[in-house]
């Protein structure tokens, strides 16, 4: 037996690393783009994929991926189950994969299980807003292990049919990308749309977050495309160095043509052009040269970009343009490696169209897609519908806009308008003295009450805002967030193209408590930071006993 490679096993187990960050990666890439009050929710949805599918994984979705196969090329035997059989290991080698690649099969079968983990978590994208959190994780559970396992068998195991048959698939264009779309399309199905849609648009709630989450995917890639030869060699450095521009070049085009049909070329544009080439380069990145990859990227940005209008064709409310970004990305590079796939960078590989290989790679590619999209829709549906009517796997209509409260009973953010006030002063230690008294006013005197809305700019600092009215008579303030309803509702953009028309604008309301002689004081400065006369009101009240 073989001993294992150190500097290989290394590679492989740091990729593997690289891989599952990807998955917080995600978590924070959407979480980004959802709704404030569903953050909570979409980050949960992904990070508890690494603990259902890692233990369906090592129970029975190993063995049903990589075991030996049972004979039919659709999935392993049994033997591995629960990888309990070290001391006579079943081929493949417990400990060593083979005789080409010694590395620890353990080390083999960390790295896969970080591919079983992401592929459903990307299902989350596109179901935003709608899954009961126990449906999800029984359907992860169940998903894992009947349609990624059996896929993976085909494509990434020896015995597997497509294998066999010829289809290439270097790191998961169809093995992850392919089946995750097609079962996007089949969830979409059961779960339905979210409320309003597609007429009510679904602003982001942190697009900071969003390209924090990207730069961790982009970063993660290269575990994910440049681990997959298993080897720490010149094939390695290839598929990681074709990773990074065909994300480059997808980039750039994506924003091209957002400033060509939007008028703007936006920071998510960028991560999701980005993302449309890490996806789409993923089946070639071992297969290909540099000046394909760029090719290869520019025509993800390309497709991609435009492939956003693909859910309002079919109907169907993916969230996130997970089809557009992942299930077209994936489907196109595994097309575009037969054409142009060069056996010159890797001899395990074939010579796609462009480089004189004629159209039969093309062909068996062309087979793989059709034979992974439908195996995965079918049985994707199957299960979705099987767990909406054993536990529910959509969320009542009144939690959609709400799920962090009704699933976890937390809110992800604690800041409003007010709180985000810029104030003068030095971070300092918390003190005991005792606070500032408030203006002496005796109970039972009338007093006014005086209510104003500003636009928030003006007003940005509250130190000013609080001295300015105190300066001219006020007892107290108390400042809010609010919102006006407007004759004219201003378009917004939102990211990757779309636009809302928003009908209410956000504005601070401000309560004065103040003498009835200093009313007029009190509203001439508010005059003065923007508030309309219209839009202000002066109550009678009395100061009540303390």
């Amino acid at each position: 037996m073989s001993a294992p490679n150190a500097g290989d096993t290394a590679w492989v187990l740091v990729c593997a690393g690289l891989v599952l960050f990807m998955t917080p990666g995600l978590a924070a890439f959407y979480g980004g783009m959802v709704r404030t009050r569903n953050v909570l929710a979409m980050l949960q949805q992904n990070m508890i994929a690494l603990g259902v599918v890692s233990l369906t994984w090592v129970l029975v979705g190993y063995t049903i991926a990589f075991g030996d196969d049972a004979g039919s090329g659709l999935f392993g035997n049994l033997e591995l189950f629960g990888l309990t059989d070290l001391k006579v290991p079943p081929a493949p080698n417990l400990h060593v994969v083979d005789g080409r690649i010694t590395i620890p099969t353990l080390a083999f079968v960390l790295f896969q299980m970080m591919f079983a983990v992401i592929t459903p978590a990307l299902v989350t994208g596109a179901t935003a807003g709608r899954l009961r959190f126990g449906g999800w994780v029984l359907f992860l559970a169940v998903w894992s292990i009947v349609v990624y396992a059996p896929i993976a068998h085909w494509l990434w195991h020896p015995g597997g049919w497509l294998a066999k048959f010829g289809t290439q698939d270097w790191a998961g264009g169809l093995v992850v990308h392919a089946s995750a779309g097609a079962a996007v399309l089949a969830v979409l199905l059961v779960v339905g749309r979210r409320r309003d849609w597609p007429h009510t648009a679904a602003p982001p709630n942190s697009i900071p977050l969003t390209i924090v989450g990207a730069g961790i995917l982009w970063f993660g890639w290269f575990g994910f495309n440049g681990g997959d030869g298993l080897q720490a060699n010149g094939l390695a450095a290839q598929a990681v160095l074709n990773t990074h521009l065909a994300a480059a070049a997808a980039m750039l085009v994506w924003l091209a043509l957002e400033r060509v049909t939007d008028g703007h070329s936006t920071v998510v544009g960028a991560v999701s052009g980005a993302v449309a080439g890490l996806a789409t380069v993923t089946p070639t990145a071992g297969y290909v040269n540099a000046a394909s990859a760029v090719a290869i990227g520019a025509l993800a940005g390309l497709v991609c970009h435009f492939a956003l209008k693909l859910k309002y064709l079919l109907r169907l409310d993916d969230a996130l343009d997970v089809l557009a970004v992942h299930f077209v990305g994936g489907m196109l590079g595994t097309l575009l490696l037969g054409l142009f796939g060069n056996r010159g960078v890797n001899p395990l590989g074939a010579d796609g169209l462009f480089l004189g290989g004629g159209g039969g790679l093309l062909w068996r590619q062309l087979v793989g897609v059709v034979s992974v999209v439908a195996f995965s829709f079918v049985l994707t549906w199957l299960i979705a519908a099987g767990v909406q009517a054993l536990i529910g796997l959509r969320v009542p209509p009144a939690d959609q806009e709400r799920l962090d409260q009704a699933q976890q009973g937390a809110d992800a953010y604690h800041l409003g308008g007010v709180t985000s006030l810029t104030a003068p002063g030095a971070p300092r230690r918390r003190t005991t003295a005792a606070p500032a008294g408030e203006p002496s006013v005796p109970p039972g005197q009338r007093v006014r009450v005086v209510t104003a809305l500003l636009e928030p700019d003006p007003a940005a600092n509250s130190a000013d805002l609080r001295d300015a009215l105190l300066r001219v008579g006020a007892i107290s303030v108390i400042v809010s967030d609010a919102a006006v309803a407007t004759t004219t509702p201003q378009a917004s953009l939102l990211p990757r193209g779309y636009w809302q028309d928003q009908p209410l604008s956000a504005r601070l309301r401000v309560t004065v408590l103040v003498g009835a002689e200093g009313v007029g004081a009190v509203l001439d400065e508010l005059d003065r930071m923007g508030a309309r006369r219209s839009d202000t009101f002066v109550q009678e009240a009395e100061r009540v006993q303390p």
